[in-house]
């Protein structure tokens, strides 16, 4: 009897990639705030920092002073519009095993230099986390220096430094609106 070796085919992607939302601007907005990829809690609800226990609405709340936490996530998104602040992501998609930017793999980049030439009254921008800064500052290169840049700790849960020490971080973009 003749046996045939046994071919073991491994798929290193057998999820299909992820994908970032459309980006929350208008012709108004002053302040660009980008991620790097929404977490499988964002992503299930549809919904930018859908994960509860991301800080990214706190944060924002005590930037715009407005309770966005309390509100519904349409409206939420109309607040920050109403105070010039946008938000994207620098991944347009990729795979990635759970949420943490460092499973991030086979990525493929947003058009920021498309958006950012829509958006005339745009000043700043912000990356919420190192990720969403490296991978944005490298896709901006020659462009970013037209803009402030503020790069800022990220609100994701898994970056566990204390929230006291991120709001201080995050309350420099009251300067930008």
């Amino acid at each position: 009897m003749c046996v045939s070796p046994a071919v073991l085919i491994v798929n290193t992607h057998p999820m299909p990639k992820k994908r970032s939302f459309a980006p929350i601007v208008n012709e108004h907005t002053r302040l660009l705030v980008l991620g790097s990829l929404p977490g499988e809690k964002s992503l299930a609800q549809s919904q930018y920092y859908g994960n509860s226990q991301n800080r990214f609405w706190m944060l924002m709340s005590e930037v715009v002073k407005v309770d966005l936490v309390a509100l519904a996530y349409p409206e939420r998104l109309e607040a920050l519009l109403a105070n010039g602040v946008g938000l994207w992501d620098v991944v347009a998609e990729a795979h990635r095993d759970g949420s943490l930017d460092s499973k991030i793999r086979d990525q493929t980049n947003n058009d920021l230099r498309g958006l950012l030439s829509t958006l005339p009254q745009l000043s700043s921008i912000a990356f919420n986390g190192g990720t969403a800064a490296r991978l944005g500052l490298k896709a901006l290169q020659g462009q970013a220096e037209c803009y402030r840049i503020i790069q800022l700790p990220s609100s994701s849960p898994a970056y566990t430094i204390p929230y006291v020490q991120k709001l201080d971080a995050w309350r420099c973009l009251q300067d930008c609106l």
